[in-house]
């Protein structure tokens, strides 16, 4: 099922597929009730999917792809994008000598029934950083039009979430706000028209993607086809959930 901003069904299957180097092919009953309108065949390398909008009519559609037999991935290699920098001291390998991004104004807003802690992204180009408790997170952006109609925040998470489960999560976010005022930052959005060139989150089939010896994901991704809606990485950190 698809539950925004940070979880829409493809996005996440797609982000399954790429991350564990697995062909996935995912077939949801198709239900708008219970907010199920997304299935595909996914590969670390492409996606065929379907993914329907509120009144589309409900029957099946067949999807069709050649997938490729895949190789056991290697620890390490390639090349590093996007990174969720904590008190570690680790660091974008372009970025490691550069000094700290400036501080922003921060508040406190619910996504998810998790409590983020966002800083608005207002300017036309920014290098900015947010930490919650002592998992930061930080993100380079540029918006492609100076002139963007909607209100975008970037947020991070490090806690247990208890709605629906219980499980430990780590999130950097990149978010559409529902609304022109920041109390709306972290509700559902489902359409925007302002793009944006940004390291450290992707939506789109990221450029590069790395998997570090120490389980760090890095990514990158510039010139996106459409309005960013959400763009996240979010990690499971299950050795905490009974924490």
């Amino acid at each position: 099922m698809n539950q925004l901003p940070l979880l829409d069904s493809i996005q996440f299957q797609q982000a399954f597929s790429l991350a564990a180097n697995v062909t996935l092919l995912a077939v949801n009953i198709r239900n708008d009730r219970l907010i199920m309108t997304g299935s595909g065949i996914y590969t670390p390398f492409s996606a065929t999917y379907h993914h329907a909008r509120k009144g589309d009519p409900e029957e099946g559609r067949l999807l069709v792809a050649r997938v490729p037999v895949l190789e056991p991935l290697e620890a390490g290699g390639g090349e590093s994008t996007i990174s969720a920098a904590t008190d570690s001291g680790y660091c974008y390998q372009d970025s490691c000598d550069d000094p700290p991004p400036p501080s922003y104004p921060t508040f406190i807003s619910s996504m998810m029934y998790d409590t983020f802690t966002f800083v608005l992204l207002n300017e036309t180009q920014g290098d900015i950083k947010v930490c919650n408790g002592t998992f930061c997170c930080r993100l380079q952006y540029r918006w492609l039009l100076q002139d963007h109609k909607e209100l975008y925040a970037f947020g991070a998470l490090a806690g247990t979430h208890t709605v629906n489960g219980r499980y430990a999560l780590q999130v950097c976010a990149v978010v559409c706000c529902a609304g022109l005022d920041q109390s709306s930052c972290g509700q559902e959005a489902e359409e925007a028209e302002s793009k944006m060139d940004f390291l450290r989150m992707f939506l789109e089939q990221p450029e590069s993607l790395e998997k570090a010896a120490d389980g760090r994901l890095t990514m990158k991704h510039s010139n996106t086809k459409g309005g960013l809606v959400t763009a996240c990485l979010y990690g499971r950190m299950y050795h905490l959930d009974n924490e």
